[in-house]
This record gives C-alpha cells, sequence and structure tokens, in this order.
C-alpha cells in the first residue's frame, strides 16, 4: 500500500513539473520575448473588434477580396493538414479545376500555382506578391477602384522573408483585404 501512495505522489509531482510549471515556464518566456505571438498575432480592425490571426489564413471569397491559396481543411484551426491526395487524385484534379475557372485564368493568363494547391497545414495566411498582382484586377473592379491603387496597397503590404531560398516578397491576406476595407471606409 505504501508503494502505490507513493507511487500517486510521484505521478502528481511530475505532473505538477512537466506539464504545468513546464507550460507556465514556456508562456512566460513567450509573453516576455514575443508577446504579440504568444497572445496568437490576433489582427483587429480599425474600430478595435478582433477580426482574425496573423497566423492562420480565413476563407474570403466575395471578388471584392483577395483570396487566400486553397485549403485543404475549409480553413478550421481546429482541423490543420493537407489532403494527402496524390497529383493524380480525381478528386484534386477537379478542385484544380473549379479554382482555375474562378480564377477565369487560361493558358495566355495561367493562375499562378500556388492559388490553385492547398499549402501543407491548409491555413497559410500569406500568398505571394505575384499570386496578388494576379487578383489585382478582380479585386479593383469589384472596388471601383483603379488597378494602379489596388497594386499600390500590395507593395505597401508586400514583405520578404529575408531568407536565401525565397525571391518572392510575401503578403498577409488578412492585412491587405482590411487596408482594402479602411481606404473604402468599411468595417
Amino acid at each position: 500500500m505504501r508503494s502505490i501512495i507513493a507511487s500517486i505522489r510521484l505521478v502528481i509531482v511530475t505532473m505538477l513539473i512537466c506539464v504545468v510549471g513546464y507550460t507556465a515556464f514556456i508562456w512566460g518566456v513567450a509573453r516576455a520575448f514575443a508577446p504579440e505571438s504568444a497572445q496568437g498575432s490576433l489582427v483587429k480592425s480599425a474600430d478595435g473588434k478582433i477580426v482574425g490571426s496573423a497566423l492562420i489564413a480565413q476563407k474570403f471569397a466575395q471578388p471584392r477580396y483577395f483570396w487566400p491559396r486553397p485549403s485543404a481543411v475549409d480553413y478550421k484551426a481546429d482541423a490543420a493538414g493537407g489532403s494527402n491526395k496524390s497529383p493524380t487524385s480525381p478528386e484534386l484534379i477537379d478542385r484544380a479545376k473549379t479554382i482555375i475557372a474562378q480564377y477565369d485564368a487560361s493558358p495566355a493568363n495561367p493562375l499562378p500555382p500556388e492559388l490553385a494547391a492547398a499549402s501543407g497545414g491548409g491555413l497559410d495566411p500569406h500568398i505571394t506578391e505575384h499570386a496578388a498582382f494576379y487578383q489585382a484586377s478582380r479585386v479593383a473592379k469589384a472596388r471601383g477602384l483603379s488597378q494602379a491603387q489596388v497594386e499600390a496597397i500590395i507593395r505597401e503590404h508586400a514583405f520578404a522573408l529575408g531568407g536565401f531560398f525565397t525571391s518572392d516578397r510575401l503578403v498577409n491576406v488578412l492585412d491587405l483585404n482590411l487596408a482594402l476595407d479602411a481606404l473604402n471606409g468599411l468595417k
């Protein structure tokens, strides 16, 4: 009986140290050195309302918005993941054909591959500057803006990761759409 009570105490102490203590320590370090990320990198609209996270893609389907990469998990953060379908999968091919038709792409105006293929986690909040420029005319037309105005906003919000392997700048889709809403006076 003594060994059972000692074992239970050991389990409780171990769980307090490894689960509660370690989690609190890591959270505290994150809050000290990266407070915005520790809170989920939440994005607020002009009126202060939380509208999303800079780290998780959201579904935008209206023509007046820039669209993110497709998501194999329908942009559900609790179910992040890829589709695990083969490139020859009929379902994947049908989805790509539907997406290509949505963008009105053609051999003369090919769709950037990232706009037809989901990211590995299905929640990538960024598209390349090239993919944003590809969508600029649709967004400008839907918002009653000039394409030059929309492209200027894209350039303003584009950033480089600064690595050796990427030459294309990225744009956070949520930030870009919020900037356009602010320009149009929408909340």
